[in-house]
């Protein structure tokens, strides 16, 4: 039987699924018009045609939504067939600009399934190699076990010339090999050449041409036909057992969810008020188990709402305080100002370091830490409300309750915020309020004259291994192998990465000696997350690279590889804001006496801050546990 629309141009422009049904009786039934059997098969192609206008249009459009055909017939082999639109390099008609993409994106749907076989039919008259076909089979199949080549027109190749070194499966190898066809040509379409007749002819050629004489017996439509019954069955075979387990799985999870509605009875009204009091008492429970942890169900893909708090509190936020340091020239203009502005008139320096100038300059940093406080407390709020919302999602059928459970905890988390913010800032309102110099780890001023800014940054022990873990480096030229994986190994000392995480391949170890860290923007195509290591007296980190730039799958991630580094001493970068009136230079022209009270009050500065530093990150976690995370 021929049915199938043939014609030049791109005739097939929607998917047609075709069943194959042995069958005493030969007739046709499309799925759109159910009801319906075809016995004229010449029906069958205008009922395919009209289908595909109709949806379509009549000028060359094309759609991915199926056209479900079923041919019953005593003549066929039990075989379902989906016939695809050719490729279409340019645009005719009503076809969009990029109808080439279009159909490789609806073909790519249909091959990418694992339990499909992919019939890659090429002409014999063109190259193999640039098959279009075989290129997009081996894309999502690259060990070519689900394609069956299939070449076409080898009776209109060039005399003298031959395809036998194809359908020997020589040329490009496929594990299910190929199969030669000559179909008819339009002439004997347009002559109503009879199938038996093209078939008759068929197999006339193979058994005639002396390069496919010897493999006649494996040539030929219906051997093709009895392949693909054959190794479609075997298929079938070898995908039913993971088909079966997936099967098995979403009916375990059907189950389980069909078990909490065994004893529902939609008319009881105490039923419906225990059942809301149970969803809303479970919401209870999955919302402290996130947030408190819990040994049972435990997630393995992501952090739970805890897991993340935590991270917030002793990894982001000791990296914001780290952040909002001072600028080292700034601070030193701005204590020899203080010193200036202190004597006044007279200027006598020299006689003593005036304290009012310490306390002016500390109580200045306090209220830097404000900022970063107040931040931490958003982040921990944007947590909890998602973490809300993850426990609503059990809610998912009561779309009402959900919404009103989520607006109840979220109204009283923003309560809570208010509450929250004022104790914080009042945390560092009295710590404005009197500056303690009798605490026992304030270096005091004896010292601080005797002690050089450099020793004050101490790194942690030599050798302590920080962290491990994998990152990319971003910047490598293509030229040179381009963005590639490591592991690598931070400790106090330095920055090594290796081939893998056995660490026997060391690629490079890089000092941590004068290193600093800065953000990159994340590029135009890319969905990974990078930050910058860069040498501050403007050398080359990593061969000719000025800074190595390294990648992350999440902004976590590389908030949390900073805080590492901030533990092994590397510090990010300051913004170089230069003075409008050009005073920075003032800076450099103190006279010596001058210089050794600015390098005091320096030291009783960073002093002292590090030790309101270290109150706040213990005090911070402890009041938004206690106001608004416990409550």
């Amino acid at each position: 039987r021929d049915f199938l629309p043939r014609g030049s141009g791109i005739v097939t422009r929607r998917p047609l699924i075709l069943q194959l049904i042995f069958s005493k009786t030969e007739y046709a039934e499309f799925l759109h018009c159910k009801s319906k059997k075809f016995t004229d098969f010449d029906e069958v192609r205008q009922e395919i045609e009209a289908e595909t206008d109709r949806v379509t249009g009549t000028n060359k459009g094309i759609s991915p939504v199926p056209i479900n055909l079923r041919v019953y017939s005593p003549h066929v082999l039990n075989l379902t067939l989906i016939d695809l639109p050719g490729i279409t390099k340019v645009p005719v008609g009503d076809q969009p600009q990029d109808i080439e993409y279009q159909i490789k994106e609806m073909i790519l749907q249909f091959i990418s399934r694992e339990s499909s076989l992919i019939l890659a039919v090429t002409p014999a008259n063109m190259d193999l190699a640039n098959s279009d076909a075989l290129k997009m089979a081996k894309e999502v199949d690259p060990q070519g076990l689900r394609t069956i080549g299939v070449i076409t027109k080898l009776d209109l190749m060039d005399e003298g010339t031959d395809a036998r070194d194809v359908l020997e499966n020589k040329l490009l190898p496929l594990r299910r090999g190929y199969i030669g066809v000559v179909n008819r040509s339009q002439k004997d379409i347009d002559g109503k050449k009879d199938i038996r007749a093209a078939l008759a002819a068929e197999r006339k050629f193979f058994l005639s041409h002396p390069a496919y004489r010897h493999m006649a017996d494996r040539m030929g439509t219906p051997y093709l036909q009895k392949v693909l019954n054959q190794q479609l069955t075997n298929h079938i075979r070898e995908t039913l057992p993971s088909l079966r387990s997936k099967l098995q799985s979403q009916l375990l999870s059907l189950e389980k969810e069909v078990e909490e509605y065994k004893n529902f009875r939609p008319d009881d009204p105490t039923r419906k008020t225990k059942a809301l009091l149970q969803m809303v008492q479970q919401f209870g429970v999955d919302f402290e188990k996130r947030i408190e942890g819990s040994g049972d169900q435990v997630d393995t893909l992501e952090l739970s709402g805890g897991a993340r708090i935590n991270r917030i509190f002793h990894e982001r936020f000791p990296f914001e305080l780290v952040k909002m340091e001072f600028d080292e020239k700034d601070l030193r203009r701005e204590i020899s100002y203080a010193i200036k502005n202190i004597h006044g008139v007279r200027q006598v320096t020299g006689l003593f370091t005036p304290d009012l100038a310490f306390e002016a300059i500390v109580k200045k940093q306090v209220v830097k830490l404000k900022e970063p406080c107040l931040k931490c407390v958003d982040l921990v709020i944007q947590e909890l409300i998602n973490t809300v919302r993850q426990c609503t999602s059990k809610l998912g059928s009561y779309p009402r309750l959900r919404e009103e459970t989520e607006r109840i905890v979220t109204t009283h988390i923003r309560e809570r915020e208010g509450k929250t913010k004022d104790q914080i800032l009042l945390l560092i309102d009295i710590e404005l309020s009197y500056i303690n110099t009798n605490h026992e780890d304030f270096i005091g001023f004896a010292n601080a004259q005797q002690r050089n800014t450099q020793t004050n940054k101490k790194r942690a022990i030599p050798n302590q291994v920080i962290r491990r873990g994998w990152l990319t480096i971003n910047n490598i030229s293509i030229m040179k192998g381009g963005s590639k994986e490591y592991w690598f190994v931070l400790t106090a000392e330095s920055l090594s990465w290796y081939k893998d995480e056995e660490e026997k391949e060391k690629k490079y170890m890089l000092p941590l000696d004068n290193l600093k860290i800065r953000d990159v923007e994340k590029g135009f195509m890319s969905n990974k997350h990078v930050f910058a290591i860069f040498n501050t007296e403007q050398r080359n980190v990593y061969k000719d690279l000025r800074q190595i730039e390294l990648a992350c799958d999440s902004q976590e991630d590389v908030d949390s590889w900073k805080a590492s580094f901030l533990r092994a001493g590397v510090y990010p970068e300051k913004d170089q804001t230069e003075n409008e009136d050009g005073v920075q230079e003032n800076t450099f022209s103190m006279d010596p006496q001058l210089e050794r009270q600015v390098e005091t009050i320096r030291n009783l500065v960073d002093s002292y801050v590090g030790i309101i530093n270290k109150s706040i990150r213990d005090l911070m976690p402890k009041t938004i546990m206690h106001l608004m995370i416990n409550n």
